[in-house]
Parts: structure tokens; C-alpha cells; sequence
């Protein structure tokens, strides 16, 4: 027995020798699939008053017995056309400039994508996505971004099945799957395609509520920033998780970097009034983040919520210069008139420019872009950009 102990202590002292010196990223234990037994769903928040502000329409629930909720028609393929930025109504807006083609690509909720030679006309939608073989195909896409990271594309969208639950979180919400996943493409016109085609695959926990994922590099290692929705924990957080290097899964489980109530501009729903999918749910909202560095080399954070004046886009900064933080709030939004979620990016003759959408009262949301100034520790917004 003594010489059976003895091997078996030599067997793991030999395995753990193997995973210290096979490199800098050990292989993830993670679980990468959906909640396995979706919860039942119950009793909600309290319907929004008549009149109220409320973004989003109300969300049809699972029945008692796990039925699906009504399949609503697919979207209609739409008529590619020329158009200004300003006859588009798109909210999350992201442009990606591609050096290569001199082309400028924009997209975001709803996963359409539009091109452009110039910033001011826009030729589009286009269909690029194609989902078939996982759970998200057939389900709407929120905020996509394009990435160009080694020699292919990544479109990161978030999907959400709501006739899967994750967890009911009585008299508040019956909250679903939502994840941030990954698509590859060799063009960043696509098709797009999902990185992992596995048709359980979460790229996060499955029983988190995952949103608005965004790609960030710090000392060779690629991280996804997203939004740990407001609706299941009340207090919204901004978190990231590693990567593999191929992208296809998280190294470690998520860490938080920051809650919405840390900043001042940030208002708590109820207390401005504000419901979401008709429900008069309470809470600190985060949304879009994106990261950034000033040219003094100050790494920033654009993020989004709700303030005094409805949606809101906001800044915060790390005081250690990496993901790491400890991050510091802006006192004041960036952009607080019912704009929000905000991405900067580079004109072809260096420009650097910030695409936002804003509404007018309860009009649809329009892009915008602007004009901002990187040149000090802190981002500065100008006047509106007109090329």
C-alpha cells in the first residue's frame, strides 16, 4: 500500500510540474453551456404606469410549463440602398475603418451592416450573419462590434433566448439567457459564422446575464469587457474574463471591474422614473463599454446608463493604467442628453472620431458622430463631426 501512495504522490507531483511549465495559459476548467434545467418563471416587477418613460417593449414569458412564448416572423430581407448616417435609425453603433479595402463598416443592434467610402453616405443593410446549428439562430442580435485580431474578423453580438430562463428572481424578473458571443469571418464583410459552432456553447457562464461584450488586448492577452445585466443582480456591473488565444474559450471566470452606483451621474431607475420592458424594476443600469487610451497613454473606459436626462454616456479611468484598476468615475456624463453607447474610432487620415446614438425624446435612436480630443489624460468632447 505504502508503494502504491508513494506512485500516486509521484503521479501528481509530475502533473502539476506539466501544467507549471506548459506555458502562461493552462487549459480552462470552465463550464461553456447554457443552464441546463431553465427555471420556471413567476411573478415580475410591477407593470410601468400609463405614460411612463419605459424602454422596451414588454417581454412574453415562458407559460408554467416551460412552452415557448409565440415565435414572432422573421424580419423581412431588406432593400440595399444609399443613404446619409442621418436617414439611419441604429442604436449601439459601432464603425470599424478597414485599412486594407479603405472602406469604413458600420453596425450594431439588429446586426445589419452598412458601408462606406466617407462617413456621410451609407450603403446597406446587408444580412452577414448565419447562425444555423446553435441555439442563437433565429434570435435577435444587440449590439454587434467588428474585431480584427490576427488575420480574421470577429463580430461580437449579444443573443438572448427568452424562452430559456436562467433564474426568477421573484416580484423582479424572469431573467433569460443572454450571452456575449464570438462570430469569425474572413472579411469584415463576412458572412460571420460562430467561432465555436457547438450548439449549447456560452463563451461566459451560462447562468450569468451577459451583454454587451467588447474585445480588449493588454499585455498579450485578449479580454472580453461586458456588462453583467442590472435586471438579475439590481446593481449592473462592468466585469472581463481571459481568453484562450484562439478565442474560443474563457481562462478564468470573470472578475468585476466596477457597479454603476459608483458613478455620481449614474440614477437609480425608480428615482428618475424610468421602466424597462414594462416593468417597474429598481436598479443601476451599465451598458456599452468600450476601452481606450488617451495619447498621454491613460487607459479609459466609455461605458453608458441612466441619469438625470434618460440615457447617458459616461467615462471612467484606470488610476493603475490596466484592466486591473482600480477605476476612478467621472463626476459628470460625457454625453447625458439621451445619447449613449459610444465607440471611438480612427479615420483613415488619423482622425479620431466618436459614434454615438441619441434620441429625441421618445423618437427612434439616431447615430451621430463627433468630433473628441485624446491629445490629455482625458477624452474631450467637441462639435458634432460633418465630413
Amino acid at each position: 500500500m505504502r508503494t502504491l501512495s508513494t506512485s500516486v504522490l509521484l503521479v501528481a507531483c509530475f502533473m502539476m510540474m506539466l501544467v507549471a511549465w506548459g506555458g502562461s495559459e493552462p487549459a480552462a476548467a470552465q463550464d461553456h453551456t447554457r443552464v441546463k434545467n431553465p427555471a420556471v418563471p413567476g411573478e415580475q416587477a410591477p407593470p410601468a404606469a400609463p405614460g411612463q418613460n419605459n424602454f422596451g417593449m414588454p417581454i412574453l414569458s415562458p407559460g408554467a410549463g416551460g412552452q415557448k412564448p409565440p415565435i414572432r416572423a422573421p424580419r423581412p430581407e431588406p432593400q440595399i440602398r444609399t443613404v446619409s448616417l442621418d436617414d439611419i435609425s441604429m442604436s449601439d453603433p459601432f464603425i470599424y475603418p478597414d485599412e486594407k479595402s479603405r472602406t469604413y463598416y458600420l453596425t450594431g443592434t439588429g446586426g445589419r451592416l452598412y458601408k462606406s467610402k466617407d462617413l456621410q453616405t451609407w450603403t446597406g443593410p446587408y444580412s452577414i450573419i448565419d447562425l444555423k446549428g446553435t441555439w442563437m439562430e433565429g434570435n435577435f442580435v444587440a449590439a454587434a462590434e467588428i474585431h480584427h485580431i490576427g488575420d480574421k474578423y470577429y463580430l461580437a453580438g449579444t443573443w438572448n433566448d427568452h424562452s430559456h430562463l436562467i433564474e426568477n428572481i421573484p416580484r423582479r424578473y424572469n431573467v433569460p439567457t443572454n450571452q456575449t458571443q464570438l462570430l469569425v469571418a474572413d472579411t469584415p464583410g463576412g458572412p460571420y459564422k460562430p467561432l465555436v459552432p457547438e450548439y449549447e456553447f456560452c463563451l461566459g457562464p451560462g447562468n450569468w446575464d451577459i451583454i454587451d461584450g467588447t474585445l480588449y488586448q493588454e499585455d498579450g492577452t485578449t479580454y472580453m469587457v461586458f456588462v453583467h445585466e442590472w435586471t438579475q443582480i439590481i446593481d449592473g456591473t462592468m466585469a472581463y474574463m481571459p481568453l484562450s488565444k484562439d478565442l474560443t474559450r474563457r481562462t478564468a471566470e470573470p472578475t468585476t471591474i466596477f457597479r454603476a452606483s459608483e458613478a455620481p451621474w449614474s440614477k437609480e431607475m425608480n428615482s428618475i422614473g424610468e421602466a424597462t420592458f414594462g416593468l417597474k424594476m429598481p436598479g443601476w443600469v451599465t451598458d456599452g463599454p468600450q476601452l481606450f487610451r488617451t495619447q498621454t497613454g491613460k487607459l479609459g473606459m466609455l461605458w453608458s446608463s441612466w441619469g438625470e436626462h434618460r440615457y447617458a454616456q459616461g467615462v471612467a479611468y484606470s488610476a493603475s493604467g490596466s484592466i486591473k484598476g482600480p477605476w476612478v468615475q467621472e463626476t459628470e456624463a460625457f454625453k447625458g442628453d439621451n445619447s449613449g453607447h459610444g465607440m471611438l474610432f480612427r479615420t483613415f487620415e488619423g482622425k479620431l472620431l466618436f459614434i454615438i446614438h441619441h434620441s429625441e425624446a421618445s423618437g427612434p435612436r439616431k447615430p451621430q458622430i463627433w468630433n473628441v480630443d485624446d491629445s490629455g489624460d482625458k477624452l474631450v468632447l467637441k462639435d458634432r463631426y460633418r465630413s
